[in-house]
């Protein structure tokens, strides 16, 4: 069993708008509180002696009392005590992220704002749901009142929590928490690896034979034109006006078009992949580092990061095998057919003869070695940690495919004559 989010469009009604904008302001404020409350009892030297709960009691329940938070008791107490509990795991987060016990790096928790996404969050008790026959499906919130949502995908079961998603562009989601039972698919004896870059978006090599380079779609790229001039058109308007708030909802659908797109393209991609492969070797990226450089723009629109984590979760329920290569291991520099290490290439160099006469393609031949790298970690254990244990009796047996010899790896990453743009040679030509 694993825990998953079932994610539709919801379509509200001009009152039901009017209801959720309410709680999400609601929600918003408590949030701030507690923030507030928190920072400044950091300040004072406080916050030690005084537990979350106390701050959550105070920002809630005491703040129904006063007269500048009444109207807190006009939602649902489901949604303040949710958004408390937030804020307390933002903080909790902080914290451990300061004294080590959480490796990611976290920053201190901030105000949410109003011009950004808003959401609420409801537990049982405050929600039911009702599907139907006909692709319709309604959610009742508490103090709100029964909503209408698509039923793209049946629920397959009873949701424990939901979430509601009020977007930038005036578009709402519902996503709700539900257990679902993996679904594996049949074990098969290919294994794969994966050199993600930016000319194109993966080099992807397969043990037996086949290769293939997926294009880079360049989602920002593409409507960073339409995008600025959005955003000149946004940057005139008068501030409160009826049409700077048309430019905004533009500047916003342009927006969500790209994230939407760029997740379309990663569950699609991570999709082949794991339909045909058992085990899937594929290079961490220290993409916070890369997003430093000057080539920081296109590093955040390949999308490596999200990419990497639905491919995981895909193979996860599909009972396939994921070895993290570490990023310290140098794909680029090594000959996959000989073994050499001949150092850095500048990124210019998409080609090069290895003195062993293999010509080698710089993406093909990083796939290998991650390839290959992967498929040793996981016969001996080196990463047992990033693998599922679905992978059967096949290991040892893809292990022996990958190293059958220097033919085979030189028709894995050698240059191709048809691939345009550098010189390039058959699959197994050698240079004498």
């Amino acid at each position: 069993m694993s825990t998953k989010r079932y994610s539709y469009r919801m379509y509200p009604s001009a009152g039901q708008r009017k209801d959720l904008a309410r709680v999400f302001g609601c929600a918003r404020v408590v949030y701030n509180d507690f923030i507030a409350e928190r920072s400044r009892l950091r300040e004072a030297g406080e916050h030690k002696d005084v537990p979350f709960g106390d701050t959550a009691k105070l920002v809630v329940t005491q703040a129904k009392r006063t007269p500048e938070r009444t109207w807190l008791s006009e939602v649902s107490n489901i949604a303040l005590q949710q958004s408390v509990r937030q804020a307390e795991r933002a903080y909790r987060n902080w914290f451990d992220s300061l004294s080590g016990k959480r490796k990611r790096k976290v920053g201190a928790p901030r105000f949410r704002k109003r011009s950004r996404r808003q959401s609420i969050t409801l537990t049982r008790g405050g929600f039911s749901v009702r599907q139907t026959t006909h692709d319709v499906g309604f959610v009742r919130l508490a103090k709100i009142g029964e909503v209408r949502f698509t039923l793209s995908r049946p629920l397959p079961s009873a949701p424990s929590s939901v979430t509601v998603i009020g977007n930038p562009d005036g578009t709402y989601e519902v996503s709700f928490v539900v257990e679902t039972v993996g679904s594996p698919l049949p074990s098969t004896s290919r294994a794969v690896g994966i050199d993600l870059g930016l000319t194109d978006f993966a080099a992807v090599v397969a043990s037996d034979g086949t290769r293939e380079k997926i294009a880079n779609p360049r989602h920002f790229r593409v409507n960073e034109r339409k995008l600025t001039r959005a955003q000149k058109n946004l940057s005139r308007k008068k501030r409160g006006s009826a049409n700077r708030e048309k430019a905004r909802l533009r500047v916003a659908r342009i927006h969500s078009k790209i994230a939407r797109s760029r997740a379309d393209h990663a569950h699609k991609v991570a999709r082949h992949i794991v339909d045909e492969n058992q085990v899937i070797a594929a290079e961490t990226l220290g993409v916070s580092a890369l997003a430093r450089t000057r080539m920081s723009k296109s590093v955040h629109d390949a999308g490596w990061t999200q990419f990497l984590r639905v491919l995981g979760e895909k193979a996860t329920d599909a009972g396939r095998v994921v070895v993290a290569v570490p990023r310290d291991f140098p794909s680029s520099q090594v000959c996959s057919v000989c073994g050499r290490r001949d150092g850095k290439k500048p990124l210019r160099i998409r080609e090069w003869a290895c003195p062993c006469g293999a010509v080698l393609d710089r993406d093909y031949n990083a796939a290998v070695n991650i390839m290959n790298e992967g498929l040793r970690l996981q016969v001996t254990g080196g990463h047992s940690e990033t693998v599922n244990a679905c992978a059967g009796g096949s290991l040892h047996r893809l292990g022996g495919e990958s190293r059958r010899g220097a033919d085979v790896r030189l028709r894995l990453a050698g240059a191709v004559s048809v691939e345009a743009g550098t010189r390039r040679t058959d699959a197994c030509e050698v240079v004498s």
